[in-house]
């Protein structure tokens, strides 16, 4: 069973038995196993003969499995879809995805996929890569288009490219895209991942992008290394005084549903169903913390 909180989604190419074999030791969320840029032209037909096999004869344990797949402007998108879904991965990373009419066509597809090789229609879901500035105009219309959209995800590498700037360190050309990424995903219910922190020997940094796509509201994010999926991780775990603070937000609200009462107030301040919410996503994470740690 897939996991309910992907943090971190590490990509693996497709061409890389040793990594791919070896995915359920490095400790990510969910594994993206990649058919696209990581992969040469040259070889692209062996990764997709060999992450096939994987999918159907490895087991993954509860991580969510994603494989992204050729774009659709490319003359491998419709061999790997049709390769790829009869072997039930969790998701397809749809590159490219600039509108709902490029998921409207992927979905079609996919639902003939299915039909042919007696899947339960939806079975396998679309996780949208917006990758240009149209992608992301139309990110709130591309989260809702089809249910089979359960993820957002930004491409900061190929948006810089696109709007002719560069990626910095601080990440501020990438502000405006990532709340648009961000209320999109959450405003239609589903998951947003971030792009990834390209340098692997800064950490630090890395651990300072994540917490700012945290605050922006960013479920997850995607590593390129195994060693930065512990600080993906690192940067989710709420510090002790907001676990303290959710601890007695739950509690109370608690007590007022076995008292019938209405109205909750802690700390002097008034709290209501989001904030309850929030609390218990807050110690969610703590949770998640302390198992990792043990």
């Amino acid at each position: 069973m897939s996991k309910a909180v992907v943090r971190s989604m590490l990509y693996i190419p497709g061409n890389n038995p040793g990594m791919i074999q070896q995915a359920s030791v490095f400790g990510a969320d969910s594994i993206l196993l990649d058919l696209e840029d990581a992969v040469a032209l040259s070889e692209k037909d062996a990764a997709r003969h060999l992450v096939c096999g994987f999918l159907r004869t490895l087991d993954f344990g509860d991580m969510l499995v994603t494989v992204r797949v050729n774009g659709a402007d490319t003359p491998f998108f419709a061999e790997d879809l049709r390769r790829v879904v009869p072997c039930r991965p969790d998701a397809i990373r749809l590159p490219k995805c600039s509108s709902p009419e490029d998921v409207r066509a992927a979905e079609a597809l996919l639902a003939e996929i299915e039909a042919q090789n007696g899947m339960e229609p939806g079975t396998v879901k679309i996780h949208a890569m917006l990758e240009t500035a149209r992608g992301i105009a139309e990110a709130g219309t591309v989260a809702t288009c089809s249910p089979r959209v359960t993820a957002l995800t930004l491409g900061g590498q190929d948006l810089t490219a696109d709007m002719g700037v560069e990626k910095t360190r601080e990440g501020d050309e990438l502000f405006v895209a990532r709340s648009l990424v961000a209320l999109a995903a959450r405003a239609a219910g589903i998951d947003a991942f971030d792009t990834i922190w390209a340098d692997v020997n800064d950490n630090e940094g890395l651990l300072e992008e994540t917490r700012r796509v945290v605050g922006l509201g960013f479920t997850g994010k995607a590593a390129i290394h195994p060693g930065q999926i512990s600080w993906i991780h690192r940067a989710f775990v709420p510090d002790a005084k907001k676990v303290a603070a959710a601890e007695r937000i739950v509690e109370a609200a608690a007590a007022a549903e076995r008292e019938g009462r209405g109205v909750v107030s802690v700390d002097g301040r008034m709290v209501d169903a989001p904030v309850v919410r929030r609390a218990r996503h807050t110690l969610d994470m703590a949770r998640l913390a302390e198992l990792e740690v043990e």
